[in-house]
């Protein structure tokens, strides 16, 4: 049975990627420290969905400190999502971000070695791009000015990635995610900070004047494209690419705030406040490369998006099992 290597399963993105496997049939490492970025009880509850299932196994581990507690063999590939997240968060903590995305890579890399794993899928950021004047933006854009510690962080990864495909040949594919929501997203970014706010009768704080625009990029079409990719990699040999996943339909902070609002039938609340640093003005995927490599085309539009997260968000609220903050 192939087996498949999920680091950071247990946060938004990795558990949603460790359901769709299970479903396929693959058996699946799921490997996650329960960084206290956000409660704990957040990724537990992720886990709820398929820590039980036969063909999953969990490592409560630290990937800084390396990989060699895993002990099972004939790993196919490794999705490695496990990551230290947050533009402004990583302001504050340039070296925890540096030891989580760089080292804790280097470390995946040291694994892989050791278990002679040739395939590897990395999580990369569209916060690369920094302010990118050239809109959308395309994977062969210039990213040598990523404007926070985050993005360099992530930069430094497809670097790394570079060089273990080109000494080891190893087949890599690292993939820009373009601001990913939907049920089970992190407390800290912005549309659960919003529907929270909005559901306690709290105003909604916008940085800047509500022009900023993000291409987001429901859950559901980011896991696909990642298991797609996972399939483009398995198949191919002698591969190093980058791959944008993103909407392709940025939309501003202002048009986003007015749908949730209209989703929750709420009346507006705003206030506005200044522009943090790091923060950039837009993010805007050329996804046709992903399209045409591995069929990528994503299908859920933000009114539908912004609907499944609401309606998630007032059940986990109604169960009282999850801290939201």
């Amino acid at each position: 049975m192939d087996t498949i290597l999920v680091t950071g399963c247990a946060g938004f993105i990795g558990s949603h990627v460790c359901v769709l496997l299970l479903s396929k049939g693959y058996q699946v490492i799921g490997v996650d420290n329960f960084d206290p970025f956000y409660a704990r009880s957040v990724k537990e509850r992720n886990l709820e969905a398929f820590r039980d299932h036969p063909r999953f196994s969990f490592y409560d581990m630290d990937i800084t400190e390396g990989l060699e507690e895993v002990k099972e063999k004939n790993i196919l590939a490794v999705i490695h999502l496990a990551a230290k997240a947050g533009v402004r968060p990583s302001i504050e903590d340039p070296a925890g971000y540096i030891k989580a995305n760089i080292t804790g890579t280097q470390k995946v890399h040291e694994f892989m070695l050791e278990r002679s794993i040739r395939k590897l899928v990395f999580a990369s950021s569209s916060s690369v791009y920094g302010n990118n004047e050239k809109k959308p933006f395309g994977e062969d854009d210039n990213v040598d000015n990523p404007i926070s510690p985050y993005a360099f962080t992530k930069k430094a990864g497809e670097l790394m990635n570079y060089t273990f495909h080109h000494l080891y040949d190893a087949d890599v594919i690292n993939l820009r995610f373009f601001t990913v929501y939907g049920p089970g997203q992190r407390p800290d970014l912005a549309i659960h900070k919003f529907v929270k706010n909005i559901a306690n009768d709290k105003p909604v704080v916008l940085f800047g004047d509500g022009s900023t625009a993000r291409d987001y990029t429901y859950i559901d079409d980011t896991v696909s494209g990642i298991f797609n990719a996972l399939q483009f990699c398995l198949k191919n040999t002698g591969l190093y690419t980058t791959v944008n996943l993103g909407n392709n339909k940025p939309v501003k902070l202002k048009d986003l705030v007015d749908a949730i609002y209209t989703g929750m039938g709420k009346t507006k609340n705003i206030v506005y406040d200044a522009m943090q640093p790091g923060d950039v003005e837009i993010t805007f995927a050329d996804i046709t490369k992903a399209r045409d490599l591995f069929g990528y085309k994503p299908a859920t539009d933000l009114a539908t998006g912004i609907g499944k997260f609401i309606d998630w968000f007032i059940t986990v609220g109604k169960e009282k099992k999850v801290n939201m903050e």
